[in-house]
């Protein structure tokens, strides 16, 4: 039997120093053992990239083994699974590393049953780990040096140093310590260092700030919501005697039942009258919303008193559509522009040209259709004596579908025509991307059909005359087809 030895019970490095030795003498793992206990060698075991190293005992025997090399994940794993309280852990790992020689892929294989034990035993590591993240508990003194916070924990595994930069990165500006039965770690703002393992009686077991803490922890508590096994399964027994909340848990939970029933059997209180004269101001403001207008004339109205969104701070006056009541086309499109903001008409700056333009050329006539756009207050930013366009969001438009939705259900189009993607968000309530489905019919929710194209802005914007041009002929083009739907 050939014995490696450790410093101590992490002691990762001097596992695998040991282990490297035994594994390039051929020492078979049922012939090897690791102790903790003494000092461990100096040698490495490998390298998590390269090949092993020819071993200290290098000879003729050993040729074979100095070509062996091991995966990284395997060198990760060992990494966690030493921090298990597991006696035979170091013998684990190397009866793993024994087999990577003639089985290079074993790691990937997850039914082995090494494997699996393996994986197992690192899983509780990193839940050790979390669940001293989740239930460290302080405990503020007063040294020489001013305030100092102490806790006390007993983790599952030994994953002290593993979890205390976790705390370091939490408590920067504190000073702490955390004592464990496997050691102990202190922050003093600039340094974290470990110590020897520490007993309770060496923390703290109260302090002034518990009692605030156990009434907020008790007030947070909702009986009706109260699942024990899902608790303890998230918060283990184990743990219960470090915490000072943990001794309101038996009560609370003995209680749940009643403080259940009593809230039910409770009437609902009456609102503050503060907020009802709050929210008749509100509704004050907002205009007549509360149904559908009545008509076009309604309509208008309510646009000028809309609050559904912050838009109507900066506009000068919302922009509803215009158009014949009866009529067959409704076009949308995006937000008033500037010039429409100023004159209150949908459509009257350079966009509104090139449309009239088109729809002259696809036979169209202007005055017999409705054009509106899906926001009713230019949406823009100021830069010097101007203001820019701003893009309305999607919880801008829809806001104002409600109003988009009025003027379609008093028109009655028989087919609507949108312009661009704001105005298909606010008609079709989906995001679509517009060169892909322009030009198609679309079946509406109202039994009208729909089609896409792009905006006449789109237009004003392409620098290259050629491609301008092309992109008209191609709108025009959508315009004869939406026609041709009437």
């Amino acid at each position: 039997m050939r014995v490696g030895t450790l410093a101590d019970e992490i002691d990762f490095d001097g596992w695998r120093t040991a282990a490297r030795a035994l594994r390039l003498e051929g020492v078979e793992p049922a012939q090897a053992s690791f102790r903790v206990g003494g000092s461990a060698g100096q040698a490495g075991l490998f390298d998590e990239t390269e090949a092993l190293s020819p071993g200290v005992n290098g000879g003729a025997s050993n040729r074979v083994e100095q070509n062996f090399s091991v995966a990284k994940a395997f060198v990760d794993l060992a990494r966690q699974v030493i921090l298990h309280r597991s006696s035979d852990r170091f013998d684990l790992m190397y009866r793993l590393l024994w087999r990577l020689r003639d089985e290079p892929d074993l790691m990937k294989v997850t039914s082995d049953v090494d494997v699996v034990d393996a994986l197992d035993r690192a899983k509780n590591v990193s839940r050790a780990s979390h669940k001293m993240k989740a239930f460290v508990r302080f405990r503020q003194i007063e040294d020489g040096d001013g305030p100092n916070s102490i806790a006390w924990f007993e983790p599952a595994h030994r994953v002290l140093e593993r979890t205390a930069p976790f705390f370091v990165r939490r408590f920067q500006n504190m000073r702490w310590s955390i004592l464990t039965p496997d050691g102990s770690c202190s922050w003093d703002l600039k340094t974290l260092t470990f110590g020897p393992p520490a007993t309770a009686d060496q923390a703290p077991q109260e302090d002034e700030v518990e009692e605030f803490w156990k009434t907020y922890y008790a007030s947070t508590f909702n009986p009706a919501r109260l699942k024990t096994k899902t608790m303890q399964g998230e918060m283990p027994k184990r743990y219960w005697k470090n915490l000072p909340e943990a001794a309101l848990i038996p009560g609370m939970i003995a209680a749940a039942q009643g403080r259940s029933e009593a809230m039910l059997a409770t009437p609902a209180t009456l609102p503050n009258p503060r907020t009802d004269r709050i929210v008749a101001h509100f509704e004050r403001e907002r205009g007549p919303q509360d149904r559908p207008p009545v008509d076009i004339a309604e309509l208008v109205a309510g646009v000028q008193g809309c609050r559904r969104c912050p838009l109507w701070r900066d506009a000068t006056q919302g922009v509803c559509g215009e158009g014949p009541g009866n009529a067959r086309l409704m076009i949308v499109g995006e937000q008033p522009g500037d010039q429409e903001d100023l004159a209150g008409q949908p459509f009257v700056g350079p966009a509104g040209r090139v449309l009239d333009d088109a729809l002259i050329e696809a036979g169209i006539e202007r005055a017999d259709v409705y054009v509106t756009n899906a926001v009713k207050h230019f949406k823009h930013e100021p830069q010097g004596k101007r203001r820019l366009h701003k893009t309305p969001n999607a919880g801008e438009v829809t806001a104002c579908r409600w109003w988009l939705s009025s003027e379609r259900a008093l028109i009655r189009p028989k087919a609507v025509l949108m312009l661009g993607a704001t105005a298909s968000l606010a008609v079709l309530d989906r995001k679509v991307a517009v060169t892909r489905e322009r030009g198609h019919p679309i079946a509406l929710d109202d039994g009208s059909a729909g089609m896409i194209t792009v905006h006449p802005s789109y237009l004003l914007r392409l620098p290259d005359p050629v491609l301008r041009a092309q992109q008209r002929e191609a709108f025009v083009a959508d315009l004869r087809r939406v026609r041709t739907l009437l």
